[in-house]
């Protein structure tokens, strides 16, 4: 029986949870952030949009379904720290090649287990998203309370460095499928779609080509003409970590994209970045949203679709009055969730239709971006 390892969570608000460490003995700061899913903590983790952030589930038992190397969401762990309040002591799935506390162990992220994640979500929705740590061992609270103090906000904060590729690839694998499922291969692809890299997701790249579409993954430093000369039918914004009004040279490309006419599309920070590439403002939420449960309003059509979502800023919809069009509401705080440019193929969602984890009510998205660059209505 493995040996208990004494670990603890500090707030910059001074609250301190206990527990047991699992993953690497490290001591790791972020942004602590509650996510409602009940699974996908894999996805979670390589979710390059949680760089710079601990996360906390609020299910009461993760890791119960193992880690395996096709549900990645990038090539490694991005999130600083992970907290839960039972680490499942069996993983057991037909697709497992390993366990969660291994995953975090070889990427050196700590993690916390036996904390009372009912309490740490109150405070963090009463209080707002907090710098936080986790580390293990024999810890001097109030010197670590200090540290947290003295590490940077995510307000200002531009991590798109830490995350984008180097340099540009192409991708053309599809969603993945089990060897015996039924079902049509995906289209051939014959769009072709630049996509900037802030941080993207591989699902999203799975989905584009089961769409037909070809893609061409660029870094988030690629100005407008570069991507441009690729001679793409559209121009697709990835998701991405941090403030998006520092990502000041995206900003800049997008503006010069927008006014070119070719079909945009932006995803969660891509949307963010088009808000004010078209001269709207961005704001943080309190406490942001993340979960594979939020429901958002359609306003075309009157339909709710249970979304995915990891966002802690959000677009201030009344700084794209005659600029842009709400097309979507957060039904939990009324904040915007989509928007478009009337008269143009030029259009965005803050959350993730991509549905990793989480449902597959916005995959229609992806259909609507493919019939834009065909000049069709969708």
């Amino acid at each position: 029986m493995t040996a208990r390892r004494p670990a603890v969570l500090v707030l910059e608000d001074g609250s301190v949870f206990r527990g047991d460490a699992f993953g690497a003995e490290e001591t790791v700061f972020g942004e602590v952030v509650f996510n409602t899913a009940m699974t996908g903590y894999q996805e979670i983790l390589t979710d390059p949009s949680y760089c710079g952030q601990i996360v906390a589930m609020t299910a009461p038992q993760i890791g119960n379904t193992g880690v395996n190397r096709e549900d990645f969401e990038s090539g490694r762990v991005f999130a600083s720290g992970f907290v839960v309040r039972e680490l499942a002591p069996l993983a057991s799935n037909w697709r497992a090649e390993g366990d969660l506390a291994s995953l975090l162990a070889d990427a050196g992220v700590a993690g916390i287990t036996g904390v009372d994640t009912r309490a740490l979500t109150r405070r963090i929705r009463d209080r707002g998203a907090q710098r936080g740590a986790i580390a293990t061992g024999d810890v001097d609270v109030g010197e670590l309370r200090d540290r947290v103090l003295a590490s940077p906000s995510m307000e200002g904060r531009d991590l798109v460095p830490q995350v984008t590729c180097a340099e540009r690839y192409t991708w053309d694998e599809p969603t993945w499928r089990p060897p015996d499922a039924p079902g049509a291969p995906p289209p051939p692809a014959e769009l072709h779609v630049v996509a900037y890299d802030f941080g993207i997701k591989r699902n999203i790249l799975r989905d584009l080509r089961d769409a037909g579409i070809r893609v061409t993954v660029v870094p988030a430093t690629t100005p407008a003409a570069d991507a441009l000369a690729l001679a793409p039918d559209g121009v697709f914004l990835s998701n991405g970590p941090g403030d998006p009004a520092a990502v000041t040279y995206a900003v800049d490309a997008v503006r010069d994209l927008v006014a070119s006419g070719v079909p945009l599309f932006g995803i969660c920070l891509g949307h963010q970045i088009l808000a004010l590439a078209l001269g709207g403002r961005t704001y943080k939420l309190p406490f942001g949203h993340h979960g594979a449960n939020h429901p958002v309003l359609d306003l075309a059509t009157g339909k709710v679709e249970i979304t995915s979502q990891n966002h802690g800023f959000c677009v201030d919809v009344d700084s794209l009055a005659g600029r842009a069009i709400c097309t979507h509401l957060n039904l939990y705080d009324r904040t915007v969730e989509g928007l478009r440019v009337a008269g143009k193929p030029v259009f965005g969602v803050q959350y993730h239709p991509e549905a990793s984890p989480g449902p597959h009510d916005s995959a229609y998205l992806f259909a609507r971006f493919a019939a834009a660059m065909r000049g069709q209505s969708a």
